[in-house]
């Protein structure tokens, strides 16, 4: 779903205001036994059904939503303070740590550019990022400690790297987004019943219009704001550059 959230925000307002005025213009023309109260309460009764579950699903995706844009923020921050400390123990190596950190920069600079552009960089699954992720570790794990302190540090340097590895490729698995396109779907054909419910038996005058499509427009716009953030690193809701950015202006000094 990653970059079609304004896309699905559209098709969800056609789909639900369509319904709702579709059935508000032809219940009209149905034969009299389909108009009668009867089939009128077994009609709420039905929409009332749907109402209920869909209300708790689109809670679940609402919480979920939110869990994953906050677990992948929280990650961001993470693995950009992962990155500082690590330079900075790298720095207490001397010349030693110049190539490691040189390669790390490397890294930085090249995440910084893929979030220019697109996504967070620091969740770029392209091979050059995981190539000057892999140098950097390389050129640390070369370093050659002459010092019980030294190699105290070193092991402190490679635990921080391979914490920074590990944030990596676990923010690579959350930018696609948790929530199925088949219970997105689901949801949605749920939402299109009831708002077929409300045009049915209704007077088609400009109030009951206005309010079916005000209705089917914040309900497009909730779906829009659950699938932007179940992918936290596209569209409006993104998750901040700002770390990455301070880590860049870290490594430079």
């Amino acid at each position: 779903m990653a970059g079609h959230e304004f896309s699905v925000a559209i098709l969800v307002f056609f789909l639900l205001s369509g319904a709702g005025l579709a059935s508000l213009l032809l219940h009209r023309k149905l034969p009299d036994r389909y108009r009668q109260d009867d089939t009128a309460a077994i009609i709420r009764m039905v929409a009332n059904v749907f109402v209920v579950v869909t209300s708790l699903v689109l809670g679940l995706m609402v919480n979920s939503a939110k869990n994953t844009f906050e677990t992948a923020d929280r990650d961001v921050h993470a693995i950009a303070t992962e990155i500082i400390l690590l330079d900075k123990l790298l720095r207490r190596f001397g010349e030693t740590g110049g190539e490691a950190r040189r390669d790390l920069l490397g890294y930085v600079k090249q995440a910084s550019a893929v979030a220019r552009t697109k996504a967070n960089g620091l969740a770029d699954s392209s091979q050059r990022g995981e190539d000057l992720l892999d140098r950097a570790g390389e050129s640390l794990r070369a370093i050659t400690p002459t010092s019980g302190a030294q190699m105290a540090l070193w092991e402190q340097a490679l635990t921080k790297y391979q914490a920074v590895f590990d944030l990596r490729w676990k923010l690579v698995q959350q930018a696609d987004g948790t929530i199925p396109s088949a219970l997105l779907a689901m949801v949605v054909l749920w939402l299109a019943l009831i708002f077929g419910s409300f045009g049915y038996r209704a007077p088609a005058n400009f109030i009951v219009v206005l309010s079916i499509l005000l209705a089917a427009a914040l309900m497009a716009a909730t779906i829009y704001l659950i699938v932007d953030m179940d992918v936290p690193f596209g569209g409006p809701m993104s998750v901040s550059r700002g770390p990455i950015d301070r880590v860049l202006d870290a490594l430079s000094r």
